[in-house]
């Protein structure tokens, strides 16, 4: 244990005193048996990533219109009722009142869980990406003779010769190119109570 710590700190303090001019391109790869790894970078800037971005960004794009589509229509509707009113009996309107604002709570609900499973994409599609890199990811920790990968963001400070990030975007670029559309993620029921109605108990 204490000889991987000395190689760690070999490693960090001998790249990070002696920084190479940024004209000069690394020929190899460095052995150490510490490597670094941006995950989000890796996934955002991946092509799996990009076109589950844009694939989350078109969805919610097209949701957002549908939304106003859906407000238009409300906001009609709602103005038709209030013009009515005089010509309405008390009974009849507020049983029209109560029918639309169940009509809107529930178009609410469905609107709200569509959003719901969009925001739920991104985490599927990263679980999906990174389950099928993990090859590439033990190739690459293989290759250069490390014992592990740390995620860069919880490191204070390390060289960036031993960063890996962008290696294994190629790497995982050519291995499984844009990936496929995961599925939607099915609704997940609101809990009782969850639209804030209190809830009776014994």
């Amino acid at each position: 244990m204490r000889g991987l710590r000395a190689a760690i700190l070999a490693v960090l303090l001998t790249a990070g005193g002696q920084p190479a001019p940024a004209q000069e391109a690394i020929a190899e790869p460095v052995a150490s048996p510490v490597l670094t790894l941006d995950q989000e970078r890796l996934f955002a800037e991946s092509l799996w990533g990009r076109r589950a971005t844009d694939r989350i960004e078109a969805a919610s794009t097209e949701l957002g219109a549908e939304n106003r589509r859906i407000e238009a229509e409300l906001t009609a509707e709602e103005r038709a009722l209030t013009e009515r009113r005089p010509t309405m009996a008390v009974e009849e309107f507020r049983a029209a009142a109560d029918a639309f604002d169940a009509k809107v709570t529930e178009i609410r609900r469905t609107q709200d869980a569509k959003a719901r499973e969009i925001g739920r994409l991104h985490d599927v599609e990263r679980q999906r990406f990174f389950a099928a890199a993990f090859p590439a990811l033990r190739e690459v920790l293989r290759g250069r003779g490390a014992v592990v990968i740390l995620d860069s963001r919880a490191i204070f400070l390390a060289a960036d010769v031993i960063d890996v990030t962008d290696e294994l975007i190629a790497r995982v670029d050519a291995d499984l190119g844009a990936g496929t559309d995961a599925p939607v993620p099915e609704a997940v029921p609101d809990a009782p109570g969850s639209d804030g109605t209190a809830q009776g108990g014994n």
